[in-house]
């Protein structure tokens, strides 16, 4: 009985082929938005985890001064020392190192060539800290950091625009007014979350960028990498307690100094990216009650159109429910064919979307379900009212009806 009710409803879309695909636009438009918004909204979730992750796992970043977290977000304080970068290596525990990080833009030179970039005085701590892996030679020894040996370790965009492919390590690099050996090559990361390129750089030991570049021993900022993601709150409290001490900081005073854990602003910048998206999808959402509206205008059409052949139905003995169940199984099939049509339309728009902007195509099953069951629910909704219609009229009156 059901399999010959939708024949029929098939049957009735396509002698009005035209005015059915008109009708299934506004379920198909609205599908299609939904699952393209919610999809490009969870890669780049995902791509925001992701290039955070780049900058080292379960990180706490320490700055001087009180601030935002970012280029150019802290206030003015007085820097950290190599003191300070010892004691919290001496005192916390559960770590896996402490990268202390000094900064300074340079232009580097190899040869006719020369590229504006960024200098970085550390330790070998920092490739742990910050998940570097160094591709093609070494990291520094412990006695080029001692001594502040004129060393350096280059990004694979230093390589690509300085060295035109010859081989770097051995050579000379020269930055500002000084040379250095190159004696390793990392690994390319790309894009950090902040739009900045990670490979455009050249990490030197830290007593090599004090007295080589910069002429005094300021730290910028310190960089903790925690063992267990569950000790990152214990860590950070302990970090705060030794720099409060080493910077004689009293009790009830503000500290002059900020630390930021790195995984909640990655959770907290996903947190964000994905209620955007949810609020585009839901704005798109707008038009599959737009094409509720338009599969219910067609079947209250539907109904005038086909008065008299419901009214022989009913006189020859057709029940209420089975004229209800008709109109009502159209709808719902005008519906699901909108539906259907609007996922493969939104996965597509999505996968060239991703690609487009260069993130993750993270499309979820659910999504996609609810998305047909909605379309479903739409049927039921909407044409329950015309299918009603239609159940209720007076078979003589139906009968007259020109």
């Amino acid at each position: 009985m059901l399999w010959e009710t939708v024949k029929l409803a098939l049957s009735s879309i396509r002698r009005n082929t035209l005015r059915s695909v008109l009708t299934l636009l506004g379920i198909v438009i609205g599908v299609a938005a939904v699952i393209t918004m919610v999809t490009l909204g969870s890669g780049a979730s995902d791509k925001v985890r992701a290039d955070l992750a780049k900058l080292g796992s379960n990180m706490l970043i320490v700055r001087p001064g009180q601030g935002t977290f970012g280029p150019g977000g802290v206030a003015e304080s007085r820097a950290f020392d190599e003191r300070d970068v010892a004691a919290l290596k001496n005192n916390l525990t559960g770590i896996r190192g402490v990268a202390p990080t000094a900064q300074k833009p340079v232009k580097a030179v190899f040869g006719s060539y020369n590229y504006d970039t960024t200098v970085t005085g550390t330790t070998s701590d920092w490739f742990i800290v910050q998940d570097w892996i160094i591709a093609d030679g070494r990291p520094f020894t412990e006695s080029e950091i001692r001594s502040g040996t004129s060393v350096c370790v280059i990004g694979d965009t230093i390589v690509r625009e300085l060295f035109a492919g010859q081989d770097p390590l051995g050579e000379r690099l020269r930055i500002g007014n000084f040379s250095c050996e190159v004696v390793g090559r990392m690994a390319p990361k790309g894009q950090s979350a902040f739009g900045s390129d990670q490979d455009s750089i050249v990490v030197v030991p830290l007593r090599t960028f004090h007295r080589r570049i910069a002429g005094n021993n300021r730290i910028g900022s310190m960089a903790i990498s925690v063992t267990a993601a569950d000790d990152i709150p214990r860590v950070q409290r302990e970090a705060e307690d030794v720099l409060r001490e080493r910077r004689r900081i009293v009790p009830g005073e503000e500290d002059d100094f900020t630390i930021r854990d790195l995984t909640q602003i990655a959770n907290t910048m996903a947190s964000t990216t994905a209620i955007l998206a949810g609020l585009l999808g839901a704005v798109a959402a707008i038009s599959l009650l737009v094409g509720g509206i338009g599969i219910m205008n067609i079947m209250l059409v539907s109904v005038t159109e086909r008065t008299r052949e419901i009214g022989i139905r009913l006189a020859i003995g057709a029940l209420e429910r089975q004229v209800l169940t008709q109109f009502l199984v159209e709808a719902i099939v005008l519906a699901l064919f909108g539906g259907l049509i609007g996922i493969v339309l939104g996965l597509g728009l999505a996968a060239i979307g991703a690609a487009l902007m260069d993130v993750p195509f993270s499309a979820d099953i659910k999504v996609v379900a609810l998305a047909f069951a909605v379309s479903a629910l739409i049927g039921v909704v909407f044409g329950y009212f015309p299918a009603r219609r239609a159940a209720r009229l007076d078979p003589i009156e139906a009968l007259r009806h020109e």
